[in-house]
C-alpha cells in the first residue's frame, strides 16, 4: 500500500518538475545538432552508464531473476520508447507542446492504476480524468483531423504516445518485485539501451560529433534528466506510490511553457494554454481528498 508522504518524498518531486521542464527544451538544443535516436540513444547509454557504476560503488545489491524480467519490460517503456517518441515529435512541434502532453500522464495512470495497482479510482479522480481528457483535445485541436497533411500532426501524436509508454510503465514499477531502487533506475536504462542502440544504428548510423552546444545538451539529458531523474523517479514510486508521482505534472507543463516561451522564443497558440488550463485543473480535482459535490436540480 502507498504510504504517507515524507519531506524527502516532496523535494524529489520539486526537484524533479524543474528537471524535467528544462529537458523538452535541452532535446530542442541536442535536435539542432542530432538526429532523434541518437539524441534518445545517447541519454539512455550515458544514463545506463552513470548509475550502473554508482550501483557498483555504493555495492547495491543485483536483482532477482524475477526482478530482472520485470526490468526487461518496464525499461523500454520507460527510456527506449518514449524518449524517441518525444525526439521525434519534437521535431514537429514547439517544446511546450512535449512539455503540455507530460500533463495528461496522471490521466492515464488513474484507470490504470485502479485496475492492475493498489490505488484505487473516486468521483474526484474521475472528474479530474474528464476534463484533463478535455484539455487534451484542445492541445491537439484541429490536427487530429489533419493526420496526413504535414508532419506536426504526428509528431503531436508522438509526444502523446511518449505520456502513454510513461504511464503504463508507472504501474508496471509499482508492481515490481523487490529491487534496490538504484538497481532499478540502472537496469531500466540498460535494457532500454538494449532496444535503442541497435534502432539508432540501423536509423541514422554511427554519429559524428556536431557543434558544441548540442553536444553538451546531449550529456546533460544524459545524466541529469535521465539518471538521476530515474533514480529519485522511482525511489518516489517505491515509496509513495505512482498517483503521488504525478504531482510532478503540475509543474513540468508550466516550466517547459516557460522555458520554450522565454528562452527558445517559441510561439504558443491560445489553445495551448486553455488546455493547460484545463489539465492542471484536472489534476487538483483528481488530487482532492473530499469528494466533488454534483448538485441536481429536482424540479
Amino acid at each position: 500500500m502507498p504510504t504517507q508522504p515524507t519531506l524527502s518524498n516532496w523535494m524529489s518531486i520539486i526537484a524533479l518538475g524543474l528537471i524535467w521542464g528544462g529537458t523538452f527544451m535541452v532535446v530542442s538544443l541536442a535536435l539542432r545538432g542530432y538526429g532523434p535516436f541518437t539524441v534518445a540513444c545517447a541519454r539512455t547509454t550515458l544514463g545506463a552508464l552513470a548509475l550502473f557504476s554508482l550501483m557498483i560503488v555504493l555495492r547495491r545489491p543485483f536483482p532477482s531473476w524475477d526482478a530482472l524480467k520485470a526490468t526487461a519490460l518496464i525499461g523500454p517503456l520507460n527510456t527506449a520508447f518514449p524518449f524517441a517518441l518525444l525526439a521525434w515529435g519534437q521535431q514537429y512541434v514547439p517544446s511546450a507542446f512535449a512539455g503540455i502532453s507530460m500533463a495528461v500522464l496522471p490521466l492515464l495512470i488513474l484507470p490504470l492504476a485502479h485496475f492492475f495497482s493498489d490505488e484505487k479510482m473516486s468521483l474526484n479522480k474521475v472528474f479530474g480524468m474528464s476534463l484533463g481528457f478535455l484539455g487534451a483535445v484542445i492541445l491537439i485541436g484541429p490536427s487530429a483531423l489533419q493526420i496526413g497533411q504535414g508532419m506536426a500532426p504526428l509528431g503531436q501524436m508522438a509526444c502523446l504516445g511518449a505520456t502513454l509508454c510513461y504511464a503504463v510503465s508507472s504501474i508496471l514499477t509499482r508492481r515490481c518485485p523487490p529491487i534496490d531502487s538504484i538497481a532499478l533506475a540502472a537496469f531500466t536504462l540498460i535494457f532500454g539501451a538494449i532496444w535503442i542502440i541497435p534502432a539508432m544504428l540501423w536509423i541514422e548510423g554511427v554519429p559524428t560529433p556536431t557543434d558544441g552546444n548540442s553536444t553538451l545538451a546531449i550529456i546533460f539529458l544524459g545524466f541529469v534528466p535521465t539518471a538521476l531523474a530515474a533514480y529519485l523517479r522511482v525511489s518516489v514510486v517505491r515509496t509513495a506510490g505512482s498517483i503521488f508521482m504525478t504531482n510532478v505534472n503540475y509543474q513540468v507543463p508550466l516550466w517547459s511553457v516557460l522555458f520554450g516561451t522565454f528562452i527558445l522564443n517559441e510561439t504558443l497558440e491560445l489553445r495551448f494554454f486553455l488546455a493547460l488550463a484545463c489539465i492542471l485543473i484536472g489534476l487538483v480535482f483528481s488530487q482532492r481528498k473530499r469528494p466533488v459535490r454534483v448538485l441536481v436540480n429536482r424540479a
